[in-house]
């Protein structure tokens, strides 16, 4: 079949590659010149030459298996473009959580481990954990839906929750304790520490997010003769007869544009997936567009700066969050093979204008890490994910007759992450041939 993809960001990537597998002729539409998505290289300056920064920084773990197992496919390196450390929660003081290297731990031994061997603790804080914890997995890590992750989290002490929960909470589904969703919290530390050994191990890129995996799919595709359009922006679809066609910019290349597909993978954000849902006038769609619609965004900030003596006492660390000080990781770019000196700061549930964060992250610096730091660039992607909340009804893949959707806010398991993104195009394109009416999948997570 001829299969139109809209998006590359890394769902888009992982759909248009699984469909090429599949024997399918695929065109790649990507509005922006970088892939990518909300995962993505960005061109900044320091000290007048050219620098390689990302539009947030994200980490990988362990669990990831379908993102990993995609990128070697593609030929990515994954030891060398990734480092791999275990689970590590450590402030800038020594505190905090750090689960042990050695691999001959399973899962979730490893986990106890670390909680018990946890600095900065005290014991009713390691046993309230344990005590919790082991609910969890009694429970087949299950909750209410209606259930926040700080509903399901009492009975740990305030400790807990501020060295351990609540960094993990914001890190995973960039949603707050208070009102992000339990259930999808549990699945998360169920793949992640309970599920296989290493699951929990951090994986911080050693290269910028496009080279990570975008660069590799599309230069995959071009190998293997499939059409990359890079640069345009759909503007609409139209349904005609049993097929489809895109309406493009006026200034679009002819070739590979104009032409009916049999089917159309939507692998743009949600808002701009709605808009050509919406353009298509299809009948249907209704209760998809309506889920679409209502979900609501967290913004994350990223903000990097620099001084030449400036180096952390590992590549990631957390830090004590609160009002004024925001950022509750720092990274070391200068230990992840950039420029020595040049640090992230990433604020998860971000609020307020980027220049208020950027003067408050740099007094944050100073006083928690002993720093006097430069700004170097700060980028604020204010829809950087959706509002993780209880009991949320996210769009199904199936959107209409051989029009479906991926991305990941598309009703699954997981929240907002990188191997959520990836499992959903993966899923898109194995449904291609499946793809007809009424078989719209909506559901709770």
């Amino acid at each position: 079949m001829k299969v139109a993809v809209i998006g590359a960001g890394w769902a888009g990537c992982a759909a248009a590659v699984e469909a090429t597998r599949r024997g399918h002729a695929v065109t790649l539409f990507e509005a922006s010149r970088t892939p990518g998505g909300r995962a993505r290289r960005v061109e900044a300056m320091l000290g007048g030459q050219p620098l390689v920064l990302d539009n947030g920084q994200h980490i990988l773990i362990g669990a990831y298996t379908e993102t990993l197992r995609l990128m070697t496919d593609l030929g990515v390196d994954t030891e060398a473009a990734l480092l791999r450390l275990p689970l590590t929660l450590q402030f800038p003081d020594g505190s905090g959580l750090k689960l042990p290297a050695s691999r001959h731990l399973p899962a979730p031994l490893d986990a106890f481990a670390g909680i018990l061997s946890a600095r900065g603790w005290r014991w009713a804080d390691k046993l309230a954990l344990l005590r919790v914890a082991t609910g969890w997995q009694f429970k087949g890590f299950q909750c209410a839906s209606h259930a926040s992750v700080a509903d399901l989290c009492r009975g740990l002490t305030a400790h807990v929750m501020t060295q351990l929960i609540e960094p993990l909470c914001v890190s995973a589904l960039n949603t707050p304790a208070e009102r992000a969703s339990g259930q999808v919290f549990l699945r998360v530390l169920r793949d992640a520490l309970f599920a296989e050994t290493g699951g929990s191990n951090l994986l911080l890129p050693r290269v910028d997010l496009s080279a990570l995996l975008p660069d590799a799919a599309l230069a995959w595709l071009a190998a293997r003769d499939q059409s990359v359009q890079r640069g345009l922006r759909v503007q609409g679809l139209r349904r005609t007869g049993g097929q489809w066609q895109l309406r493009v910019q006026a200034n679009a290349p002819a070739a590979g544009v104009q032409e009916l597909f049999d089917r159309v993978v939507l692998a743009c954000p949600p808002a701009e997936a709605a808009r050509l849902v919406e353009s298509a006038d299809s009948g249907g769609v209704d209760a998809w567009l309506q889920q679409a619609r209502a979900l609501q965004y967290e913004a994350l900030t990223t903000v990097y700066a620099h001084a030449p003596e400036a180096r952390l006492g590992q590549p990631m660390l957390a830090l004590p969050a609160t009002a004024g000080a925001p950022a509750q990781f720092a990274f070391d770019r200068g230990q992840l093979g950039g420029p020595a000196g040049l640090l992230a700061f990433v604020i998860s549930a971000s609020q307020g204008d980027g220049a208020a964060l950027t003067a408050q992250v740099l007094t944050q610096a100073a006083v928690q890490l002993g720093l006097q730091l430069q700004a170097v660039q700060t980028i604020v992607e204010k829809r950087a994910t959706f509002a993780c909340t209880p009991g949320l009804q996210r769009p199904g893949m199936q959107v209409a007759a051989g029009l479906l959707a991926c991305g990941d806010y598309i009703a699954g398991p997981y929240p907002a992450t990188l191997e959520g993104a990836v499992r959903s195009g993966l899923a898109a394109a194995r449904a291609l041939a499946s793809s007809v009416p009424g078989h719209q999948s909506l559901s709770k997570t």
